[in-house]
């Protein structure tokens, strides 16, 4: 008689509960003459607004690599990301191509990060 394979037969379900969590920050500022150097602006971390009107004492929120992302408004505007940078520590946000924006614009960062959470439950019938 031949060799033969003989295979474990199991059937299985699983099911998995993922929440994101994202924790987003806003934060404001309305541009300053003094804070722009000929086609760049650069704002201090300290001279943003956070989302409860508190002026910010220390650096922003960065956005998590891989797992997080910037947003950055210019006169309610969205603004490609290429044409802005936040630092690594959070301690400024810098604009490039910036010496059209009007004195006193509203300028908004939002940072989003994500804390996923999974639990997965396999059920096994043999």
């Amino acid at each position: 008689m031949a060799a033969q394979l003989f295979k474990l037969a199991i059937d299985a379900t699983t099911s998995t509960d993922v929440d994101i969590n994202p924790a987003i920050e806003k934060y404001f500022y309305l541009l300053e003459e003094v804070d722009r150097t000929d086609d760049e602006l650069v704002i201090p971390a300290t001279k943003f607004i956070d989302d409860n009107g508190n002026i910010m004492t220390g650096n922003l929120t960065t956005a998590a690599e891989n797992n997080g992302y910037y947003l950055l408004f210019i006169n309610g505007v969205l603004q490609q990301s290429s044409l802005y940078t936040v630092s690594v520590d959070g301690s400024q946000v810098t604009v490039n191509d910036a010496e059209t924006i009007p004195v006193q614009s509203p300028i908004t960062l939002i940072v989003t990060n994500f804390a996923p959470i999974s639990d997965s439950d396999t059920t096994v019938i043999t």
